[in-house]
């Protein structure tokens, strides 16, 4: 337990200072982080508290949804926006159009390694991650209709309410997927193993296919 603990904190807080380069690139960012932003230029509030109590609003819907929390799941809400805002603090803004890409390439790449670090440590998935699991366990819904519908939601109430939406926002839509899948098996060795078995049973597979082909060669000649 220490030692996955060890690796979920900074993980964590890792996180969040990703969040912040991409949010200083201001060219973009994802469609939570959006929604932040959008409450935050209505209220005042920084954007790192902001992402603790949306965490906490979200980790709410988890009831009537009959999904438990983990220890990873409220370190997840309390770590995460600190994360942010002291990223927010350290990083200058960047003024040229290539440092701004410097600045979200730098966030989005960084963000794969936090998530991989935090998703390995398994103990517990985010407040946003369970909730998508969660629609599907209650009603049934596909994974991928319940993340797309949750995430364009928040996305247009964020754009509504002043969130920066760009090519950023469409960069890590498309890319933090592939990205994750890299770094998760890196930083996870149960994903590692769950990944070799998966190519040595593809492997024996098709070693079985090749040599019932071959045999089947010899009958017929």
């Amino acid at each position: 337990m220490l030692a996955r603990l060890a690796r979920l904190v900074p993980g964590l807080l890792l996180y969040g200072i990703a969040d912040a380069f991409m949010i200083k690139a201001a060219v973009g960012v994802d469609s939570w982080t959006v929604f932040a932003q959008g409450i935050a230029l209505r209220t005042g509030l920084s954007i790192g508290i902001l992402t603790n109590l949306i965490g906490l609003a979200v980790l709410l819907l988890w009831i009537p949804l009959r999904q438990r929390p983990g220890l990873g799941t409220v370190l997840n809400i309390l770590l995460v926006g600190p994360g942010i805002d002291l990223g927010l603090w350290l990083l200058p803004t960047p003024g040229p159009l290539w440092l701004r890409v410097v600045f979200f390439t730098t966030g989005l790449l960084l963000l794969a390694v936090a998530s991989g670090i935090y998703i390995g440590a398994r103990l517990g998935p985010g407040p946003r991650d369970g909730l998508m699991t969660g629609i599907h366990a209650r009603f049934g819904t596909p994974i991928w209709i319940a993340r797309t519908s949750v995430e364009l939601t928040v996305l247009a109430a964020g754009w509504l309410l002043g969130g920066n939406v760009g090519l950023g926002t469409v960069a890590f839509a498309l890319l933090i997927g592939p990205l994750c899948g890299v770094t998760l098996p890196f930083f996870d060795p149960v994903t590692r193993r769950e990944a070799r078995a998966a190519r040595a049973g593809r492997t024996a597979h098709s070693a079985a296919e090749s040599g019932g082909a071959g045999a089947a060669a010899i009958q017929t000649s």
